[in-house]
């Protein structure tokens, strides 16, 4: 599994932070057609910012969505000061669909109700103990389909 993460530089030590994390924790579910959960290693794709120096976020927001819309990455994470900026950014990327996630319950259900391939974090605005919690719940929950397909259908198609 290939995730690609991004930053400017109000998200820049978080990126950093959740980059580690993901490499400590090494591995993350897929699931197939059936639902079935098998485990994969995660392979890290960090598109920058590489410091704290200003950069513009749309940037970096497009960079990871052509990314994971593309199928270079399977998934994307992304941080800017808030959150906000940076995921308006990737959803203008056809094919992205970027959640704003400032609790476990909100990263939960962009997964199970969104199937969301993109989270976006508030470097200022999210602790680093609370990002990690964040990432893991997303990663971790699968999309319930069903009634909900129809809906990410309908999104793809904008």
């Amino acid at each position: 599994m290939i995730i690609v993460l991004g930053a400017d530089h109000g998200g820049f030590e978080l990126k950093n932070i959740i980059k580690e994390h993901l490499k400590e924790r090494g591995t993350a579910p897929i699931f197939d057609e059936e639902g079935n959960q098998v485990q994969d290693k995660i392979k890290i794709v960090d598109l920058g910012t590489n410091s704290s120096d200003s950069v513009d976020y749309p940037s970096f927001g497009k960079a990871c969505g052509e990314a994971v819309a593309s199928g270079k990455a399977n998934l994307g994470i992304v941080c800017c000061g808030t959150g906000i900026g940076i995921s308006i950014a990737a959803n203008k990327v056809k094919g992205i669909r970027c959640g704003l996630c400032t609790s476990v319950e909100m990263a939960t259900l962009t997964k199970q109700h969104n199937n969301a391939n993109m989270i976006a974090l508030g470097g200022r605005t999210t602790s680093p103990e609370l990002a990690i919690e964040i990432v893991d719940a997303w990663l971790d929950t699968k999309f319930e389909g069903g009634r909900h397909q129809r809906r990410v259908d309908m999104l793809d198609e904008m």
